[in-house]
């Protein structure tokens, strides 16, 4: 049997010289390359970037520093010189929740006040804004393309945080320089920005299930503080249950109180049983 990357693997092949793969270094994972103890490889830090990113679906976070590290990495590792993000609050609000610098992030915050830019029209529409030439944009974003040329930029794109028909988001790139950007490095970008998008609507989803958890726990708990308060009342005053739970329901309505604390009262010896009221029969 010959194990890549072994001797015997490079004398294999009828003659042939077979590339010898490299071995992993745990320097990898501090930053650094497996060799020359330089910058990690473009695909590495990638790779890394991405764990780190799915490592949301398995634990707690903070969600602006899951956005942080998104723009701040976009910048190490793909061809840009900045990066910001714009997310939707639940209300709908676009806000402005992370940014590679602060330079970038007043950027962000002009294009929010001008209700207009590339993040924008990304996030109306759910699709990619691509190689838009900063110089040539005046007509299409006439406050905005001014304000990023002063700031230094030439070039912009946008990507949508996007998880089928939801879009939560959109990722602004910017270039000191024109030209297109590489598809690969506007690839990497969208499978980075895809990944912080199923982490935050993964936690959504959590959060939604536990408050929704905790409201039918509250109600269940609810229901039974009721039959316990139904039973005594029936028992005190000679009721069916029935009965019973109309007149623990009319004098709630009659004192402004919740039918549960009504019951929690009778339960607790806050409100005599035999002191509720039945309510007066309307007249014929």
């Amino acid at each position: 049997m010959t194990i890549p990357g072994s001797d015997a693997a490079h004398e294999s092949g009828a003659g042939r010289t077979l590339p010898r793969e490299p071995r992993f270094d745990r320097r990898w994972l501090s930053g650094l390359g497996p060799v020359t103890g330089g910058p990690m490889p473009r695909e590495a830090m990638l790779a890394r970037t991405l764990v780190e990113l799915a490592d949301t679906l398995v634990a707690d976070f903070d969600v602006v520093e899951l956005l942080t590290l998104l723009t701040d990495r976009c910048v190490e590792v793909l061809d840009v010189a900045a990066a910001g993000l714009l997310l939707a609050a639940p209300e709908g609000e676009l806000r402005v929740m992370a940014s590679s610098s602060p330079s970038m992030h007043g950027l962000e915050v002009f294009e929010l006040q001008a209700q207009e830019g590339p993040c924008l029209d990304c996030y109306r529409s759910g699709e990619p804004v691509l190689n838009q030439n900063l110089e040539t944009s005046d007509d299409r974003w006439p406050q905005f393309a001014p304000a990023a040329r002063a700031a230094g930029f030439r070039s912009v794109e946008a990507l949508p945080m996007r998880l089928r028909g939801s879009v939560i988001g959109a990722l602004n790139l910017f270039h000191t320089a024109g030209g297109a950007m590489r598809p690969p490095d506007i690839d990497a970008a969208q499978a980075l920005a895809d990944v912080a998008t199923i982490g935050i609507l993964q936690n959504r989803a959590t959060l939604e299930a536990q408050v929704i958890n905790d409201q039918l726990n509250r109600a269940l708990n609810s229901r039974i503080v009721i039959e316990q308060a139904k039973g005594m009342v029936a028992e005190r005053n000679d009721l069916d249950m029935d009965a019973s739970f109309e007149l623990l329901r009319s004098h709630a309505r009659t004192h402004n109180l919740r039918l549960v604390d009504v019951a929690r009262g009778v339960i607790d010896g806050d409100a005599a049983a035999a002191g509720l009221v039945r309510p007066p029969r309307p007249a014929v």
